[in-house]
C-alpha cells in the first residue's frame, strides 16, 4: 500500500512539473529572429530614462536563435545574450512589448540575419556605456540594437537624436545627469533611445 502511494505521489509530482513547464512555454511569445523586445527595467537609471524619453520602456534587446533556443542580445554590464524567458522575467512585473520589422521576409534573409548575428557576437563582452557615447568602445541597450540593424541589415530603426533633445528638467533626470557627467553635460552627443526605436514606422507589434 505504501509503495503504491509513493508511486502515485511521484506520478503526481512529475505531472505537476510537466504542466508547469508547459505553462512557462505557453507564456513565452511566438518570436522570430530579428524581433526587438522592450521592457521596463528595474535598474537604478530606469526611471530617469522613462521620464527623459517620455516612454514606459527603458531597456531593449534583439532576438536570435541558437541551438534551438531564443536568446536576447542586450547591452547590460557587459553586453551579453540572455535566454528569452529569463530576460522577460527580469523586467518589471514580467511585462514586455515585441516589435517586428514590417518587411521582415524581404529584408531579413538568412544571409542578412547571419551578418546581423555576427555583428552581435562581435559586441559580446563590451562594457555598458553609462555616459551614452556614440562610439563602439562601450554600448547601451538601444545603441546595440540600432547598430546591429544598421551594420547588419543596412537599416536605421528609429530617429537619431541629441542628448539635449530629451526632457532633462525632471528631478530624477537631473540627478542622474549630475552623477554621470558632473557639470559638463554633452547636450550635442548623438543618441538613440528605446522610445525612438519603439516608435519607428519600420516596425509593427505582432499579435500572439
Amino acid at each position: 500500500m505504501r509503495r503504491a502511494c509513493n508511486m502515485l505521489n511521484f506520478a503526481v509530482a512529475l505531472l505537476c512539473l510537466v504542466l508547469a513547464g508547459a505553462a512557462r512555454a505557453e507564456a513565452l511569445p511566438v518570436v522570430l529572429e530579428g524581433d526587438i523586445i522592450f521592457q521596463t527595467s528595474r535598474s537604478a537609471q530606469s526611471l530617469a530614462i522613462q521620464r527623459a524619453t517620455k516612454s514606459r520602456y527603458s531597456h531593449m534587446g534583439v532576438i536570435f536563435r541558437e541551438r534551438g533556443e531564443y536568446l536576447v542580445y542586450e547591452a547590460v554590464q557587459p553586453v551579453k545574450k540572455t535566454p528569452l524567458a529569463v530576460w522577460i522575467k527580469r523586467g518589471a512585473d514580467g511585462k514586455f512589448a515585441l516589435k517586428r520589422l514590417r518587411e521582415r521576409e524581404r529584408i531579413l534573409t538568412p544571409q542578412t540575419l547571419a551578418k546581423m548575428k555576427k555583428i552581435a557576437v562581435g559586441y559580446l563582452g563590451k562594457a555598458y556605456d553609462l555616459t551614452f557615447e556614440w562610439d563602439d568602445k562601450r554600448l547601451y541597450c538601444s545603441e546595440l540594437v540600432w547598430k546591429i540593424y544598421k551594420y547588419g541589415a543596412e537599416l536605421e530603426i528609429g530617429k537619431l537624436q541629441k542628448l539635449g533633445d530629451f526632457d532633462l528638467g525632471d528631478k530624477q533626470v537631473k540627478a542622474k545627469l549630475r552623477e554621470r557627467y558632473g557639470a559638463q553635460i554633452p547636450l550635442t552627443e548623438t543618441v538613440i533611445s528605446p522610445a525612438a526605436m519603439f516608435a519607428s514606422e519600420a516596425l509593427f507589434e505582432p499579435a500572439f
